[in-house]
């Protein structure tokens, strides 16, 4: 399972190239998928894929 399979919002943030606050404002509207856990928030990379069109790619840009 070394495969990266959750991104935090600092990395999230890194590879949509925004800052963190977008990254939340995106979550909060529904735009980005998350999981929760405890008071961390995790963006999954297949979503992330998914949403740039990248779903079918190996490792690729959206992983830190």
């Amino acid at each position: 399972m070394s495969e990266v399979r959750v991104l935090t919002v600092d990395e999230a943030a890194r590879v949509l190239r925004v800052g963190r606050s977008s990254v939340y404002r995106a979550i909060a509207r529904g735009d980005l998928p998350s999981i929760r856990v405890g008071r961390s928030v995790r963006v999954p990379v297949h979503r992330l894929r998914e949403i740039l069109g990248e779903e079918g790619q190996g490792p690729s840009e959206a992983e830190p």
